[in-house]
């Protein structure tokens, strides 16, 4: 499950998705997917993490999107499969470059933070069954995303929680690991919450 190519830490990640979006008014989910790697689970959960963090969450139905997308392509990387298949629907969506700049711009300096503070440790919480656990709960997660679409930018609590478990997973940080575990596991309190308010 491991590549070599994959990003290593957050700023490289975003570095990617910026890379592939140079030159352009809009880019395409798929065209940011190819960008990052959809071949293991870290870039693709850090990547979703990224994207429901920024304002780009407030884009109507993007939080369902970003579930879907997560669902779908972890489920298949589960299963083994070596080329990922995506809805052409979800794969063709657009975000304008401009906005997603803006976003990227905004968690360039808390990426250069957080990332000076991650390391390999705790290893057995993001190999072997550890991994496959956070892949399932990943996926538990994903699963109510489109709940998050009545409260604006309530999508951000699971965004966090995503892109702890991503970095978790590129940098074999357990500790980071088991900090999302506490946010996936206090998320939904904090969504009803704003649910009930």
């Amino acid at each position: 499950m491991d590549d070599q190519s994959d990003p290593a830490n957050m700023e490289q990640l975003l570095d990617l998705i910026e890379a592939g979006a140079e030159g352009r008014a809009y880019v395409s989910i798929g065209e940011m997917m190819d960008s990052v790697g959809r071949r293991t689970f870290g870039p693709v959960v850090l990547f979703v993490g990224i994207i429901l963090v920024t304002p780009l969450s407030g884009f109507p139905g993007m939080p369902t999107i970003m579930g879907l997308l997560m669902l779908i392509t972890l489920g298949q990387i589960l299963l083994g499969r070596k080329h990922i298949w995506l809805p052409g629907w979800v794969v063709r969506r657009e975000i304008p470059v401009i906005r997603l700049q803006q976003g990227l711009k905004w968690l360039r300096r808390p990426a250069r933070m957080i990332d000076s503070l991650i390391r390999p440790r705790l290893i057995l919480f993001v190999r072997g069954p550890g991994l496959y656990m956070i892949a399932l709960g990943c996926m538990v997660i994903a699963g109510v995303m489109p709940a998050t679409e009545i409260v604006p930018f309530s999508s951000s609590i699971a965004g966090v929680a995503f892109m702890a478990f991503g970095l978790a997973m590129i940098s074999k940080d357990g500790l980071l690991a088991l900090f999302a575990w506490v946010i996936s596991l206090t998320a939904p309190i904090m969504l009803g919450s704003n649910l009930a308010g």
